[in-house]
């Protein structure tokens, strides 16, 4: 550490350049650097809607889910992971593809594999709601607002 400010009392003119270039480009380097207030995030993701009336979260995830995915991991390419969530009468299943799928072909298959493992679920069932976006237009925040004494035009 002493070295370096021995090396800079004898040549300050080297360290003056060497700062002012440091300046010039960091405020280049800063001016052209994109902002994006809201940014490309390049996840595409499927979900699809299981619903079927009087199961229990346990029964969706053991009847429906478990099947679903088993299907999904052999007949659909690109599968980056799956999430699955089991409510009552309903299972969400979230499939996410590498950054690189076409995500045509990849909604395609997955709505073939879901009329075909239909067969294999209880009788009843009707085909699974699919829906295709990306993690980049998904609200990440949704806000409520309420008076006791302004009209909803004012708020």
């Amino acid at each position: 550490m002493i070295g370096i400010v021995k090396l800079a009392l004898r040549r300050p003119y080297t360290f003056i350049v060497m700062a002012l270039l440091i300046m010039i480009f960091g405020g280049a380097a800063a001016l052209r650097t994109p902002t994006d207030i809201f940014p490309s995030i390049n996840i595409p993701v499927i979900s699809v809607v299981f619903s079927y009336n009087g199961l229990s979260p346990d029964e969706m995830a053991g009847r429906i889910v478990t099947y679903y995915e088993r299907g999904l991991t052999t007949s659909v390419n690109d599968i980056e992971h799956i999430e699955s969530q089991s409510i009552p009468n309903y299972g969400i299943i979230k499939i996410f593809f590498q950054p690189t799928v076409n995500i045509n072909a990849a909604l395609a298959q997955v709505s073939a594999m879901s009329q075909t493992v239909l067969k294999q679920m209880p009788a009843g069932i009707t085909p699974p709601l699919v829906l295709s976006f990306r993690a980049s237009s998904v609200p990440i925040l949704q806000l409520a607002m309420s008076s006791d004494r302004l009209s909803e035009t004012t708020l």
